[in-house]
């Protein structure tokens, strides 16, 4: 908890803390510690733990804080950084979503210019939909949408995103199927960053064949990827700005090859989850669409821990189709930000009708987050009540499995993918 000292003789100083009481629940980083304030430095706010937790000079505009304020579970983050914005450096609120499309869509239109053509990746996730809605709201039929079937999708995904980008949208869409390209190369590999980078690197060789068959069709040269990337995919993929670690590649960051041919287009960049579904609904998605949880772009394969076969893939696919289908029967869907099911790398004992069994082990997990760079477990009575129904249809219907988990772990110290 977050005490907040005022200094009165000092008004500068209380300008990043305006208006917030304490104490407030903060979080902070592991193992890091403040030991010592800078010469005319005042401490502004402490914990007991951390006696620097926030500093002010006596006469500069010159702030230190050792809390996150970016994080869900910081109850006065938001206060924190609208004072140091608006406050101590003075910009002005004027931003708004209706201006970024705008600004957006002149943006690529000034990139790809009056005849250039975009091929841009789809998965049928609010990501990858809002850019590819953005677009072709800036180039029309000129830009052609990709959907790489790579064999660890979610069940029925291909029909489903046909549905929504060709029929309701008008998006020019292709689906490729390379599922069996990718599961050959996953064979036998069990380290995640190496089945992300594996993945990440034949969806681009597999894009870069669809463009030039769209070259030919087309009669003219596809130079741009249109990638659904969003900021908190960037800030887990690459050390940005500064010598904070990977906390894990995504495929359209960190798995990107060396020597691509084609050119990056990253409108949703330096968008969080929330803003993007704030841009879907301006820019007229269906409302399912909007609230859809994420899906990530290795898909299944991280969500089967250890090594990816066809066999795990449909195991996995399969519980979690019935995981999905249960909450939104309950009427969790909207609560809950990302749900999926896992499958994981053990086996345990059971009993099914007479005979011992020995299967494997279904992990479910449920969060609740804005941002996606912190998020906590959902819980209570009749959410668990629903997980014992799930699972029981889950090993009533899943060939494979005995025993169902829930992960009831938050982010941080967790992730939310187990890979």
């Amino acid at each position: 908890m977050l005490d907040i000292h005022r200094f009165p003789d000092h008004p500068f100083a209380d300008k990043l803390l305006q208006g917030i009481q304490g104490p407030a629940e903060v979080w902070m980083s592991h193992g890091d510690q403040v030991t010592g304030a800078a010469e005319n430095f005042l401490v502004i706010g402490t914990t007991g733990t951390a006696p620097f937790a926030a500093v002010a000079h006596k006469d500069k505009p010159f702030f230190g804080i050792q809390l996150h304020p970016e994080l869900t579970h910081t109850a006065c983050g938001k206060d924190v950084l609208r004072n140091f914005v608006t406050n101590i450096c003075q910009a002005s609120p004027s931003w708004t979503m209706e201006s970024f499309v705008e600004k957006e869509i002149a943006r690529i239109q000034q990139i790809v210019g009056p005849t250039g053509r975009v091929i841009g990746a789809v998965s049928g996730g609010v990501d990858s939909t809002v850019a590819a809605k953005l677009m072709h709201e800036a180039i029309g039929d000129r830009f052609h949408a990709i959907l790489v079937d790579n064999g660890v999708m979610r069940l029925d995904e291909c029909a489903n995103v046909k549905k929504m980008l060709v029929d309701k949208m008008g998006i020019n869409l292709k689906i490729a199927d390379a599922s069996d390209l990718f599961l050959d190369r996953l064979a036998g590999v069990t380290d995640p960053e190496k089945k992300r980078k594996i993945i990440g690197n034949t969806f681009i060789e597999v894009f870069e064949a669809e463009a030039a068959i769209v070259d030919k069709e087309c009669g003219g040269e596809i130079e741009y990827l249109l990638q659904g990337t969003l900021y908190p995919d960037v800030i887990e993929s690459i050390s940005f700005k500064g010598p904070s670690a990977t906390i894990k590649t995504h495929h359209n960051v960190g798995g990107l090859l060396e020597d691509m041919k084609l050119k990056l287009i990253e409108p949703l960049r330096e968008l969080f989850k929330d803003e993007v579904r704030e841009l879907g609904r301006i820019l007229g998605l269906d409302d399912e669409l909007v609230w859809r949880h994420p899906f990530p772009g290795p898909g299944i394969a991280i969500r089967v821990l250890g090594e990816v076969t066809r066999e795990q893939v449909q195991i996995a696919r399969l519980a979690d189709h019935i995981y999905i289908e249960e909450i939104k029967k309950g009427g969790y869907y909207r609560q809950i930000s990302q749900a999926y099911a896992a499958l994981l790398p053990i086996k345990a004992v059971g009993v099914m009708g007479d005979k011992r069994t020995y299967e494997q082990v279904i992990a479910l997990r449920a969060v609740e987050t804005t941002d996606f760079m912190s998020a906590d477990v959902m819980i209570g009575a009749e959410w668990f009540l629903t997980l014992k129904r799930i699972s029981s249809r889950i090993i009533n219907e899943v060939k494979g499995v005995n025993r169902v988990v829930y992960d009831i772990s938050s982010k941080p110290p967790a992730t939310i993918e187990w890979e």
